[in-house]
Formats: structure tokens, C-alpha cells, sequence
């Protein structure tokens, strides 16, 4: 058993790989007066704890959701905002990643981004490359059509290269996609109450779990991700099977 920080305990058959969509900053700023920007700021103070929590509940890597290929829609001032915390994130917290073995793998697009923001989430991921404690995956300018036809693209010019052929199947696409190398994910949480996939992950999540949490991601922690892991623990997946396996034996 796994002991938490308010003594509880949580057994140690759970998931691998946990994604989480951090939904409920805006709605969270909004309840208390204050501009988005302050529920997006409390929700990294959130990615944080959670990030710390993870590995004492048994998991090996995190895929969070931190900006998709729509949020471009959202006002100019607020994207801002946004790509000022992810600077800020991955400046701020590298020294940490890497004292702490957290490997640091960004998915999504590159172009389209600043070019200072590029070249901070390229030194990160490099200096963070041999950490093998945990993995932290954070999906931003990342949509899971995008990276579905991004992986067909690039299977088309190996094709052309001549370096793979025809026919593409299941396991080359998916070698493809930016979460190639990473365990299968295992849960899929989102907060806020919502119950959608909102384009993440999709051919990640084929037989995912999914658990959704009435609570807003600034205020979210290591009890709030226990409860998931516990929910998890308790369900029986069959992987189109008809026989239950536990999570344990699907690992």
C-alpha cells in the first residue's frame, strides 16, 4: 500500500499512465471575482501538486492538457497569458524536473509557436531526455485530429522515401503520433464536471478508462487524483474481451 500525505493509503494496482484534461480555471477565477488569468495561474500551482503527488500513487507518466489547437480562438490577451505561464513553467522548473528524474516531453504542434517558447521546450526536453522516474507529458498547440493526420503525413514520406511501404496499419500510424514511446494511457480524468474528450488523445484513449471529477483544476491535488486512481482500481477492463481483467494483469 502507498501511504498519502493525509495518511490514507492506496493500493498499489492502478494505472501507468493517467491523462488529465484541466478543465474549470476561468470558472474558478469567475466564481471569485478575479480575471482568467488568476484561475490559469492557480491551475499551474495545481499541474504542480499534482505532478508531485503522482509517482507516490504508482504512476509513470502524466499526459495533461495545457493548450489545444482551437484555444488560438480565444482572445488575444488571454493567449498571452497563457503562452507567458508555459515560459514561465518550463523555465521556472527544470532544474526541478531534472533533480527530481521527471522526463519532460511536450506534444503537439512546434510550428505556429513562438520561436522563444520553442526553443525553451527544446532545451527542456533535452536536459530532462535520460530522467527515467516519470514521465510528464504536457500537450499544448495539440489536437488529436492534428496529431492523427500529422502521423499519416509522416508515414506518407517515409512511403515516398522509400524507407517503409504500403499498407499502413494500426501500429506504424501509431509510432507516428507524438505520444509514441510512452505507455498506453490507462485513465483519463477530466475536472469541472464536464464529460468530453474535447479532441484529446483520441486514439490514445481506444480503451482508456474514464473518470469525471465535480471539482475545478485550480483546486486540485493529491486527494482529488487518489479518488481517481481508487475509481480506476475498482473497475474491470476487458479490452473487447469478454473475460475482466484487472489492471494489474493488463500491465
Amino acid at each position: 500500500m502507498t501511504a498519502l500525505a493525509d495518511g490514507r493509503s492506496v493500493s498499489p494496482v492502478g494505472p501507468r499512465h493517467v491523462a488529465i484534461i484541466m478543465d474549470g480555471n476561468g470558472r474558478w477565477a469567475k466564481a471569485r471575482g478575479l480575471p482568467r488569468v488568476m484561475g490559469h495561474r492557480e491551475g499551474v500551482k495545481a499541474l504542480k501538486r499534482t505532478v508531485e503527488a503522482a509517482p507516490r500513487l504508482g504512476l509513470q507518466c502524466m499526459t495533461v492538457f495545457g493548450f489545444s489547437t482551437e484555444n488560438w480562438s480565444r482572445p488575444a490577451d488571454e493567449v498571452s497569458d497563457l503562452m507567458g505561464l508555459v515560459r514561465n513553467y518550463l523555465t521556472s522548473d527544470v532544474d526541478r524536473m531534472e533533480r527530481e528524474g521527471v522526463r519532460l516531453r511536450v506534444l503537439g504542434r512546434r510550428r505556429g509557436l513562438p520561436a522563444d517558447i520553442v526553443e525553451i521546450i527544446e532545451r527542456a526536453e533535452a536536459r530532462t531526455a535520460q530522467n527515467t522516474r516519470f514521465i510528464l507529458q504536457v500537450a499544448f498547440n495539440y489536437g488529436g485530429r492534428a496529431d492523427i493526420v500529422d502521423a499519416v503525413h509522416r508515414h506518407v514520406e517515409l512511403v515516398m522515401a522509400g524507407e517503409i511501404r504500403w499498407p499502413l496499419v494500426e501500429k506504424t500510424l501509431g509510432a507516428g503520433l507524438s505520444t509514441a514511446g510512452a505507455p498506453d494511457v490507462d485513465l483519463i480524468i477530466r475536472t469541472s464536471g464536464e464529460k468530453r474528450l474535447s479532441n484529446f488523445l483520441l486514439w490514445e484513449a481506444a480503451y482508456a478508462e474514464m473518470v469525471f471529477q465535480d471539482i475545478l483544476w485550480p483546486d486540485y491535488g493529491e486527494a482529488a487524483l487518489a479518488e481517481a486512481v481508487v475509481a480506476f482500481g475498482a473497475r474491470e477492463r476487458r479490452f473487447g474481451g469478454v473475460e475482466a481483467r484487472t489492471a494489474m494483469a493488463a500491465g
